[in-house]
């Protein structure tokens, strides 16, 4: 599998959840339902809109699909701490989010 120079998916057919798990521990985190769930979501988010959301997008977003519990930056960042719109991306096999540094 090749990756890009931040190390996102570039081909991301490619992902599979075995990946996600490998993905995830690189960045030393254990992937929980939780964090299954945020990932399947940001999977949808990318199918329905064509590219990953960057943190204020995705937070609007999951706070309206999924509700005000998950959408919000303090639950993102307690699953991911570093940054969870490039974590969630990285680890669901999608590109970079757009307008992340």
């Amino acid at each position: 599998m090749e990756f890009d120079e931040d190390g996102y998916l570039i081909d991301h057919a490619q992902w599979t959840p075995i990946l996600a798990e490998e993905l995830a521990a690189a960045e030393s985190i254990i992937l929980t339902d939780n964090h299954w769930a945020l990932i399947e979501a940001v999977k949808g988010y990318y199918a329905e809109f064509e590219h990953a959301p960057s943190m204020r997008p995705l937070v609007k977003w999951l706070k309206q699909t999924h509700g005000a519990e998950i959408g919000n930056s303090i639950y993102l960042h307690k699953l991911f701490p570093e940054s969870p719109a490039k974590q969630l991306a990285r680890i669901a096999g999608l590109p970079k989010p757009t307008k992340c540094l």
